[in-house]
């Protein structure tokens, strides 16, 4: 049996890691982008949208330009997951966990 008070010491980090990876998270960015740029979305590494710059000239087609807002979200929604899951999986492999346990 393991020692308890090491099991403990270890859990007590991975919450300190894992708590420092979110704050890093909060402050770190992806961008998405659409229509060769015309629309780009910026986002945190916890899923917030904090910016979207839309170039005036793709304005003038306001179906096609709500489709492009919609598909720059997606990708800045998507890799800022991607960005989120790779720190996670850095904290977990630090513990030894198996992948894709957090």
């Amino acid at each position: 049996m393991k020692d308890p008070m090491k099991m403990l010491k270890q859990v007590q980090q991975m919450q300190d890691r894992m708590s420092k990876v979110q704050t890093e998270l909060e402050t770190e960015t992806v961008e998405g982008s659409a229509g060769g740029g015309a629309v780009r979305v910026v986002a945190t590494g916890t899923q917030k949208v904090v910016s979207v710059t839309i170039d005036p000239a793709a304005a003038s087609e306001p179906e096609m330009l709500q489709d492009m807002v919609v598909a720059a979200v997606n990708e800045a929604m998507e890799k800022s997951k991607q960005l989120a899951a790779s720190k996670m999986q850095a904290v977990a492999s630090g513990l030894g966990l198996p992948p894709g346990l957090l």
